[in-house]
């Protein structure tokens, strides 16, 4: 039985799509030029799909916590390797994914995700210091971590990262 602490996906923002399509079809537009055959139809055949799978590969991870386990995207973490979970947003995640940022973290970032979560990991065997990972409720996704860890852990909050 599969116990779901946290799950989101980080979608790329509704506005993008109408955006994106008014983009593609102006590309599309500026191909056909008023020509005739096939170049009247075949860039909006392929202009505005592409742009379409675009769109939604680039918003298709899911973040979620479920059966004592972090999966993000393709990659999963036991929750018994957390030893902190804070969330991080404006300055801090700037810093965080800047200036400070150990080239062995693991990181899923989207620009377009205000917020973030830091996993600072406790597994000797593992030289991932820690994970980076983007989420539109921070705050949430630390606590179901925290809470499924089984740790004695509590979720930090903090401005700056450490």
């Amino acid at each position: 039985m599969t116990v779901e602490a946290h799950d989101e996906r980080l979608r790329v923002p509704l506005w993008w799509w109408p955006a994106a399509l008014g983009l593609g079809g102006a590309l599309a537009a500026e191909v056909h030029a008023g020509q005739p055959g096939l170049r009247a139809w075949l860039p909006y055949v392929v202009v505005l799909p592409t742009v379409s799978a675009l769109l939604w590969w680039a918003g298709r991870v899911r973040v979620r916590v479920a059966d004592s386990e972090l999966f993000v995207d393709d990659a999963h973490l036991p929750l018994r390797y957390v030893s902190t979970a804070v969330p991080v947003a404006g300055e801090a995640k700037r810093t965080a994914l800047g200036p400070r940022l150990s080239a062995l973290a693991f990181v899923v970032h989207r620009p377009w995700v205000r917020g973030a979560v830091k996993l600072t990991l406790d597994d000797p065997a593992d030289p991932t210091p820690y994970w980076i990972i983007s989420s539109r409720r921070p705050a949430d996704l630390a606590a179901a971590i925290i809470a499924g860890s089984g740790s004695g852990s509590t979720v930090r909050h903090s401005n700056k990262t450490g």
